[in-house]
């Protein structure tokens, strides 16, 4: 005996829509994988199997455990197995229906042998190529940067950077003599800088961004913006300067817009009153280095953003966080979605290969009295904002009272390293004076102890010392 049967329509007509679809419990396996891919492709969405798509009758799900299998041999046949909830029985009438849930947000692009669907309105359709594309380097399942663009030849390259960055190379692989040395083409296809296609070797974004003429030819904000204003927000007085050529040479200019925009200011750090930048250089220097390293380049709406106001400074880049890294391990976590990049800039000296080099900008940021950098994420973007306040949280840092008590020069050094640090050890104190024998350094510590400068906490390896309230 049949399965009743009922019009669902005015069930489920409120209900339709790009996120919702049903079809027959004895679909063809290829037709549901491919509405499952198409969903997961899209945003997510709603299967519902047991009725008929063509009459909107229900006719529900008679074996359960059949169904639920066919549902997992749909999406073991998608590429890469796709991992739904377990579907559920719900009843509808005195029929079953099975409710498939697929998540949005999933992190792969699926295809379903060797073809990409998605949906489109209430249709499942093939992905464009451009789309496909942007999806495939978006999900960090292909990396932006390692693709080669239409119409780029070697020729577009710029032959002194090259040759310049070759050296570097050499010199940090400490090749010395020419017999050994790689050829210059074959370090930038070593490196992912150039790729070989129909026998002829062609530069990759990469390539171009860190060596191109004119990158800006195929990557138009592919640049850094960069601003001064005279008061707290955006207004008429402004100095205003527009980046462009290679990462290397943006680089290069963004250190002269630095150097002659950032003020000068009396700051107390230590022991004695000090003319220093109102933030640290190799902070800031820091920030725009990380934000050339790993921008997001297929995004081509805006540029790097370099804004120095009254009050703060700000670097902006396009594109959030990459892969696992989030605002709360982003000292920590390590990971690049320009990883061609990073290492062209490492094999220069500008990064390290494997940091962000984040880090040491809260360390300068510290050193100088000033609060550690502001991070968010937002709209698409990552943001990066430096104070010029002092800081409140740190230590008071007013020492000079202790250049009556005739401190030595190693003592001062000890002094002023705990100007912006809560504690410091012996081994962090013969950091500080290397050439100095690990006794005489004891015996200044000591001696500053002896004096009420400092407080000796723990014994033996735990020992480290404090200023004295």
């Amino acid at each position: 005996m049949g399965s009743p049967e009922f019009d669902i329509y005015p069930i489920l007509a409120q209900g339709m829509g790009p996120d919702l679809h049903w079809c027959a419990e004895d679909v063809a396996l290829g037709e549901l994988a491919a509405q499952l891919a198409a969903f997961a492709n899209t945003s997510g969405g709603t299967i519902f199997l047991g009725i008929n798509p063509q009459s909107g009758k229900v006719q529900g799900v008679q074996d359960i455990s059949t169904a639920l299998d066919r549902v997992f041999r749909a999406c073991l046949s998608i590429d890469p197995t796709l991992v739904i909830p377990v579907p559920r029985v719900q009843r509808l009438g005195q029929v079953n229906l099975l409710h498939i849930s697929v998540p949005q947000g999933l992190p792969h692009v699926f295809g379903l042998e060797g073809r990409y669907y998605w949906r489109e309105g209430n249709q499942v359709i093939p992905i464009p190529p451009r789309q496909l594309r942007r999806m495939l380097v978006e999900k960090g399942m292909i990396l932006f940067e390692s693709q080669t663009p239409t119409d780029a030849a070697y020729q577009d390259l710029d032959e002194q950077q090259v040759e310049d960055y070759c050296q570097a190379y050499y010199s940090a692989a400490k090749i010395k003599e020419w017999e050994s040395q790689p050829g210059i083409k074959d370090i930038l296809v070593q490196r992912g800088c150039l790729h070989e296609m129909e026998a002829e070797l062609l530069p990759t974004y990469a390539g171009l961004l860190l060596f191109g003429r004119a990158p800006q030819r195929w990557l138009p904000t592919a640049q850094i913006l960069a601003a001064r204003f005279s008061g707290h927000s955006f207004g008429d007085r402004f100095v205003k300067e527009e980046m462009n050529g290679s990462l290397i040479s943006q680089l290069q200019q963004a250190e002269k817009f630095l150097r002659a925009n950032l003020q000068s200011v009396v700051r107390l750090i230590g022991l004695a009153h000090e003319e220093v930048l109102e933030y640290p250089f190799d902070a800031v220097r820091e920030l725009i280095v990380n934000a050339i390293a790993h921008r997001d380049y297929n995004l081509q709406g805006d540029s790097i953003h370099l804004n120095i106001y009254s009050d703060r400074l700000e670097v902006t880049s396009p594109g959030g966080l990459p892969g696992p890294i989030t605002i709360e391990n982003i000292l920590s976590a390590r990971y690049s979605r320009n990883p061609v990049i990073v290492q062209v800039l490492a094999d220069l000296g500008y990064v390290e290969r494997l940091g962000y080099g984040l880090d040491r900008a809260v360390t300068s940021m510290r050193q100088n009295s000033l609060n550690p950098p502001q991070f968010e994420e937002s709209a698409g973007t990552f943001r990066v904002t430096l104070h010029n306040s002092p800081a409140e949280d740190l230590p008071p840092n007013d020492l000079s009272q202790y250049l009556a008590l005739g401190i030595n020069p190693r003592q001062e050094a000890a002094l002023n390293y705990l100007a912006t640090r809560r504690r410091i050890t012996n081994r962090e104190f013969h950091e500080l004076c290397p050439e100095v024998h690990p006794e005489t350094l004891r015996r200044d510590l000591s001696d500053l102890v002896s004096k009420g400068v400092l407080v000796k906490i723990g014994d033996k390896k735990s020992t480290y010392y404090v200023l004295k309230k």
